[in-house]
């Protein structure tokens, strides 16, 4: 009895670090393509569906946290290590979201988005004035960042739709 629960005990801390270090590494990736700032935290998050499936939120924001450390201290884009800081959590909270009226569910998506990356780009403009976020803004009018805004919010709901079917094509080839 005790075999099987230390076997099972250590398949589920094989499976985290393993999840843990490819977010990392993909995180870092986003360092390393110049268009891959936004597409890597996606994928990076994307990472936590089998932990979600398997061993449910807890773990999951277990992981979360456990990567967001390493994006922190090894990450050459901050931009990209922030964005999974402030967005990385949402594969976990997911499930819960799910459970609203297909409406009102996309509007605290899109809420959640939004309070998310006004905090982090707030965060990076006025705490950590990295130069060169800070010059791209200065060129946008707020019309065209209420516009970026809103294309970020269709983005995410297409994420969120994207989460949706790789766990049901996880769950179908688990079982």
């Amino acid at each position: 009895m005790a075999y099987h629960r230390q076997k099972r005990q250590s398949r589920r801390m094989a499976l985290c670090g393993l999840l843990t270090a490819l977010s990392a590494v993909l995180l870092c990736l986003g360092s390393l393509i110049p268009l891959a700032t936004f597409a890597c935290p996606l994928l990076a998050m994307a990472c936590l569906i089998p932990l979600l499936c398997e061993y449910g939120g807890r773990t999951a924001l277990l992981v979360y946290a456990a990567v967001s450390c390493l994006a922190l201290l090894l990450c050459a884009d901050r931009e990209a290590a922030l964005l999974y800081v402030f967005l990385g959590w949402y594969p976990a909270l997911r499930p819960r979201l799910c459970r609203l009226p297909r409406l009102p569910g996309a509007a605290v998506k899109c809420a959640l988005f939004c309070a998310a990356v006004t905090a982090m780009y707030g965060l990076i403009l006025y705490l950590f004035r990295l130069e060169a976020v800070a010059a791209e803004f200065a060129g946008y009018s707020a019309a065209m960042q209420a516009g970026l805004l809103a294309m970020g919010c269709v983005v995410f709901l297409l994420f969120d739709r994207a989460l949706a079917v790789l766990t049901l094509l996880y769950r179908q080839k688990r079982r």
